[in-house]
């Protein structure tokens, strides 16, 4: 039993001595926070997150997932090489009026985080009826009954 407790700690020691030595790979974000400020309804709430494979080993992303339905995002399915950069894109659904906080969790083989949270923020102010209305405006070119 001894022996057992001993080989598990000294995986866990090799484990940990390797990612201090740069083992694996390592993900680092330009930025985790993205602020879209105010904007109208339906305008374009899309944006991109860079990333850096900054280990030795390949960086796959599994998956990544938004916090909800309107919070859409598309990372690269092909594993990113040590010293390259990816990037994920995040679509928010810009429809909703209200200020939005939204995230996207990024699971992935990174070494130093193997899941990791980035987030969308701001407004979308209402857009004026008259860009919504589904009823067209009567064209001022049209002939006129008499």
């Amino acid at each position: 039993m001894k022996q057992l407790l001993f080989s598990i700690a000294l995986m866990f020691s090799f484990t940990g001595f390797a990612q201090e030595l740069g083992g694996g790979a390592t993900i680092e974000f330009e930025k985790e926070v993205h602020d879209f400020g105010d904007m109208k309804q339906h305008g374009d709430a899309s944006t991109v997150f860079t990333f850096k494979n900054t280990g030795s080993e390949p960086l796959i992303i599994e998956n990544a997932k938004g916090s909800c339905g309107c919070t859409v995002p598309q990372w690269p399915k092909e594993p990113i090489a040590p010293g390259k950069t990816g990037e994920i894109k995040v679509k928010y659904d810009s429809k909703r009026v209200g200020p939005i906080n939204k995230s996207v969790t990024i699971t992935s083989n990174a070494t130093n985080e193997k899941t990791k949270v980035i987030r969308i923020k701001g407004n979308i102010e209402a857009a004026p009826k008259e860009e919504t209305s589904p009823v067209k405006k009567a064209s001022t070119t049209a002939p006129v009954a008499k």
